[in-house]
C-alpha cells in the first residue's frame, strides 16, 4: 500500500501480458455491433461510420477484452463479444494477432471459452469470488473504446447480484463494482489485490 491506497503497479505489470483484445467479425445481418454503430450520426460525421463510407460493409465488428487462463491457449471472454462471430481475432500485449476458435459458450452467464494455437502464454490465476468482501479493492484491465491495456480501479460494491432475465432462467450471481467499465472492457478480468 501507498499511504491508505493500494499500489497497483506490480499487479498490472504481472497480469497485463495475459489480457487480450478481441475483435469478432460476423455477417452484417448478425447481431454483432460495429464500433461505428456505437456513435450517433453527429459523431459519425467526425469519426467515420457507414454513412461516410458511401457503401455498407459486409462485416460487422465487435470489440472486447479477454484473458488467458492456460499457457496452451485457452481464453475467457464474454459471450456477447463473440456471439454470432465468423472470425475471432485475438491481439496480445506483444502485438501478435492470432485467430481463435470458439470452444463453448454460456449465454446465461455471458461467458465464452476460446482457443488459440500457441504455447507458453502468460496466464492469469483464477480467484474464488467467495473470498471477496464488499469494500475490497479491485482492478480491471481491458480495452475500452479500443484503447488497449487500460487500467481502472474501484471497490466491490455488492456481491450476489442478479440481472433480470427475460427467459426466467436460474439465478446467476454477479459481482457489482464501481470500477469504470466502458465499451470494449467486456470480457476482461477483474483482479483482487493478490492478482487473482
Amino acid at each position: 500500500k501507498t499511504g491508505d491506497f493500494p499500489n497497483f503497479n506490480e499487479l498490472v505489470s504481472e497480469n497485463s501480458p495475459a489480457v487480450v483484445n478481441i475483435s469478432a467479425l460476423g455477417k452484417k445481418n448478425n447481431r454483432i455491433q460495429s464500433r461505428s454503430d456505437q456513435f450517433d450520426p453527429l459523431f459519425e460525421r467526425f469519426f467515420g461510420g457507414p454513412g461516410n463510407r458511401g457503401r455498407s460493409s459486409p462485416q460487422k465488428r465487435s470489440m472486447g477484452s479477454g484473458f488467458v487462463i492456460s499457457s496452451d491457449g485457452y481464453l475467457l471472454t464474454n459471450n456477447h463479444v463473440v456471439e454470432h462471430a465468423e472470425t475471432i481475432i485475438v491481439r496480445f500485449n506483444d502485438r501478435r494477432e492470432l485467430n481463435a476458435r470458439l470452444i463453448g459458450s454460456d449465454p446465461r452467464s455471458d461467458l465464452a471459452l476460446l482457443k488459440v494455437e500457441a504455447r507458453d502464454l502468460p496466464k492469469v490465476v483464477l480467484g474464488n469470488s467467495d473470498d471477496l468482501k464488499v469494500g475490497d479493492w479491485v482492478l480491471a484491465i481491458g480495452s475500452p473504446f479500443g484503447f488497449d491495456y487500460s487500467v481502472t480501479a474501484g471497490i466491490v460494491s455488492a456481491k450476489g447480484r442478479s440481472v433480470p432475465n427475460v427467459k426466467n432462467e436460474n439465478y446467476v450471481p454477479f459481482i457489482q463494482t464501481d470500477v469504470a467499465i466502458n465499451p470494449g472492457n467486456s470480457g476482461g478480468p477483474l483482479f483482487d489485490l493478490d492478482g487473482r
